[in-house]
């Protein structure tokens, strides 16, 4: 039986446009923030490698989203990371972070420019300080998508990302991306973390600026 109402058109009434005020367990997130001790574990030809990195991500509230009457909250996020001393993009990174407070559903969209999307699926209730969300190839709902290339040599079984609001007002991510590498036996998992210091405060979305 579904869990759905029969009338999947109708928005909900009275929503409220103060989206930093309804971000439930991702409230910790909104702003601009800094990490300095990123820590990458990457495949190589000859085994894992570990490199350094220095991480900003800038997370701003959008207006609600209605998918009739679904309705979510949410950030609009970008990651840009370096490695320590350099100016190169290690790597970019943009997406959302939503929250379904009707349901507590949190999902977590990210593409990446190297060919690579996902949406990965979690829930927790809206006072949570820490959730897990989870993508897994083949799954319509929370899946991953990967070019060609990537699909052959470095497939995507699984993404999973932990996050936790720290009590100092710092936030922190563990990662772990399971790949299947052409040639080997045995899954990689590739796995990062961070913890983020905030160094700028969240713009309030637009409808919210507009009142």
């Amino acid at each position: 039986m579904s869990e759905y109402p029969k009338d999947i058109f109708t928005e909900q009434a009275d929503i409220d446009d103060d989206t930093l005020a309804h971000l439930g367990p991702l409230t910790g997130l909104a702003g601009i923030w800094q990490g300095t001790r990123g820590l990458d574990v990457k495949p190589e030809a000859d085994g894992p490698a570990k490199q350094a990195y220095i991480e900003r991500i800038e997370l701003q509230p959008i207006d609600p989203q209605s998918n009739g009457p679904q309705l979510f909250y949410g950030l609009l996020y970008h990651v840009h990371i370096t490695k320590p001393d350099d100016v190169e993009t290690y790597h970019s990174q943009v997406g959302y972070w939503l929250w379904e407070p009707a349901t507590g559903m949190i999902m977590h969209s990210l593409t990446i420019p190297r060919g690579q999307t996902a949406l990965a699926i979690g829930h927790a209730k809206a006072k949570d300080r820490e959730f897990e969300l989870v993508a897994k190839r083949g799954s319509t709902e929370n899946g991953i998508c990967s070019n060609p290339f990537l699909e052959h040599a470095f497939r995507t079984d699984e993404f999973r990302i932990r996050v936790r609001i720290n009590d100092n007002g710092t936030w922190t991510y563990e990662q772990d991306t399971i790949l299947k590498i052409h040639g080997q036996d045995e899954l990689f998992h590739h796995k990062d973390r961070n913890t983020l210091s905030k160094i700028g405060e969240p713009t309030p979305n637009p409808l919210a600026r507009e009142k």
